[in-house]
């Protein structure tokens, strides 16, 4: 039995994480003749092409890309082996790639990063904030943040804690168009939709009773914080999660509706690539976000504490 090409294999994937032959080159610290027969190679042993080459541009062919998440699992799990075997002190330097959704990110999750950095001063972070559902594989991420239900995946993932969204409106919206007490009432009323979440609403009341209300208004967008000042503006009614919201259900700008219909609580996750090999700078991080985020509220308690 012929064993994997597993360089080929390794500079394929630097090849796709860098663009270019040359880069790719550079990064590895061979010659881009090398690189250019290891990827000869590699396309001749699986019999199809890899890149669509042309002077100015390099891209993946259809077959070519869902091997590039198989490449780039190889060389992460390669590089992971190797700095498992080093010294743990000195495995505690380097970059950890860290994704979050954006309003978690930067309500709950960077106002205590700085505690992190300050603990260890060798470690790097390159946090990334999107609502959009980052592929932690291909975009070559550590470790990810995500607020949902998640399908089956090879992914590894941690619940850390539940997440509570409310239905919430201006009490000008609701002087002006009345409240409703049941979500099937829903329909005579202006929703304003979170684009990233699909589907319809739904909502768990009393008895055991489930109600299902499709999305109709004049807004969507895909981030929870822009929906907040149509709300104020009495523009409809919306569901968000209460990291979003706490604060202008306290001022009074916000009210919580249909309370006996609250929508179910979704997971917050801490989700990393397959393998179970894990430098331990990002082992560090891991553990850190796991203590930390299990009371989804102390993020900003401790952001609080810094204002």
């Amino acid at each position: 039995m012929r064993l994997p090409d597993l360089e080929a294999w390794a500079i394929f994937a630097s090849v796709v994480e860098h663009r270019s032959f040359s880069a790719a080159a550079d990064a590895v610290g061979l010659s881009k003749a090398t690189v250019s027969k290891a990827i000869t190679r590699l396309e001749a042993h699986l019999g199809q092409s890899l890149f669509h080459r042309t002077s100015r541009r390099l891209a993946l062919t259809e077959a070519g890309k869902p091997l590039a998440e198989h490449a780039a699992r190889i060389l992460a799990e390669a590089r992971a082996a190797e700095e498992s075997a080093h010294d743990a002190a000195s495995a505690h330097t380097g970059r950890v790639r860290l994704a979050a959704p954006m309003s978690f990110g930067v309500t709950n999750v960077a106002p205590i990063l700085a505690e992190f950095l300050v603990a260890h001063p060798g470690i790097e972070v390159d946090f990334h904030l999107s609502d959009a559902r980052v592929d932690i594989v291909a975009e070559g991420f550590d470790v990810a943040l995500r607020i949902a239900e998640l399908p089956d995946s090879s992914l590894r993932a941690r619940r850390l804690c539940s997440i509570q969204a409310h239905t919430v409106a201006a009490p000008s919206y609701l002087a002006k168009h009345g409240t409703p007490t049941h979500p099937a009432q829903l329909g005579e009323h202006q929703l304003v939709g979170y684009s990233n979440v699909v589907g319809p609403w739904r909502f768990h009341g009393p008895g055991g009773a489930d109600v299902s209300v499709r999305l109709q208004g004049q807004l969507t967008a895909n981030s929870g914080e822009a929906i907040v000042p149509a709300l104020i503006a009495g523009l409809g009614i919306a569901r968000l999660p209460d990291f979003i919201i706490d604060r202008h259900l306290a001022s009074g700008a916000l009210v919580t509706i249909l309370v006996d219909w609250a929508p179910a609580k979704i997971g917050l996750h801490l989700l990393t690539p397959p393998s179970p090999l894990r430098p331990a700078r990002v082992e560090a991080l891991i553990d850190f976000l796991a203590a930390r985020l299990r009371d989804p509220h102390a993020g900003q308690a401790q952001s609080g504490n810094l204002a």
